[in-house]
């Protein structure tokens, strides 16, 4: 038909364009919640150590490291000028000479079935946005997202952190080189429950900038845990805009857990992400797909980041 729309498309004349739109982000906002409900549960249906009480037991452990390469999990129970009885987490006892023991360290973790299975180094945060969780006093995270931007994060108390960084972009004329600071405060520690508050600023040399501050909060263990938070971005020039976030995590292996981070922000619009964590002592490694709601068309990208807690 010449000079319009096939009668049957809804979107087609400018008289529907306003209730058209309207439908697609409620339609957007749809499947976003879509998304957002399945990964949480896909991360609440799956095993975890959280859910067998009986055989997970809290452990201040520490690492007995002996001349022969073994690395034995457990605590001191007596010593000697020449001697260290060992406890394992089996229950073994091992009595080892001094004069073989090259280290001795407390680890962070706990204890299920007789294996000691380490902490997450990185909880403090999701795949970028943070958890209601601090850092302690004198701990420092370096943190790499996306290959290009990197995170220096540092505990000055065991609430009070601050951080910040540049991205790892160079020789480009005329550009003017942001920079960012992240400021983060724990305002509530009880139990499984964690509260902090905390700003993302970013900013240039010209003084131009924005950024968005927050207030987030997490519920669960290090084995998993739902974290829900709330913020406005605002910017130099008097913009401002709402986000909310809603993401959770759950070990699935020893040093594996599953992760999703979702955001919405006015209009609809939003990132929704799901992958896993790789992690050890100190390292951990993200991979994952995002995709953006309320774009024309589907798709999605990678996440990939890495973090070291020293």
């Amino acid at each position: 038909m010449v000079g319009g729309a096939a009668p049957n498309d809804p979107c087609g004349t400018n008289v529907r364009n306003q209730s058209c739109g309207i439908l697609k982000r409620r339609n957007e906002m749809a499947r976003l919640a879509v998304f957002v409900v399945a990964a949480l549960m896909t991360v609440a249906a799956v095993p975890s150590a959280a859910q067998d009480r009986d055989s997970v037991r809290p452990a201040v452990t520490q690492e007995l490291v002996l001349r022969d390469g073994s690395r034995l999990y457990g605590t001191v129970e007596q010593e000697s000028e020449t001697e260290i009885s060992f406890r394992t987490v089996s229950g073994a006892l091992i009595t080892a000479l001094r004069s073989d023991v090259i280290a001795l360290k407390t680890k962070r973790g706990d204890v299920r079935r007789g294996e000691f299975r380490p902490s997450d180094p990185n909880s403090t945060r999701l795949f970028f946005g943070p958890t209601g969780r601090s850092l302690e006093r004198g701990q420092t995270y370096l943190g790499v997202y996306e290959f290009m931007m990197p995170f220096v994060q540092v505990g000055v108390t065991n609430r009070f952190s601050i951080g910040g960084g540049t991205p790892l972009v160079f020789g480009i004329d005329d550009w003017e080189r942001p920079f960012w600071v992240t400021p983060k405060l724990q305002v509530y520690h009880g139990g499984s429950t964690d509260v902090s508050i905390g700003a993302l600023h970013a900013f240039d040399i010209d003084g131009d900038g924005g950024g968005i501050a927050y207030a987030v909060a997490t519920n669960g263990s290090s084995d998993g845990s739902v974290t829900a938070g709330a913020g406005m971005g605002y910017a130099t020039g008097g913009g401002k805009a709402a986000v909310v976030m809603v993401g959770g995590e759950r070990r699935i292996r020893r040093n594996m857990k599953l992760i999703t981070e979702n955001y919405v922000w006015n209009g609809g619009e939003g990132i929704a992400s799901l992958g896993i964590r790789f992690f050890g002592e100190r390292l951990s490694a993200d991979l994952a797909l995002a995709t953006p709601i309320g774009a024309d068309d589907f798709f999605a990208f990678p996440m990939i980041n890495f973090v070291y807690v020293f």
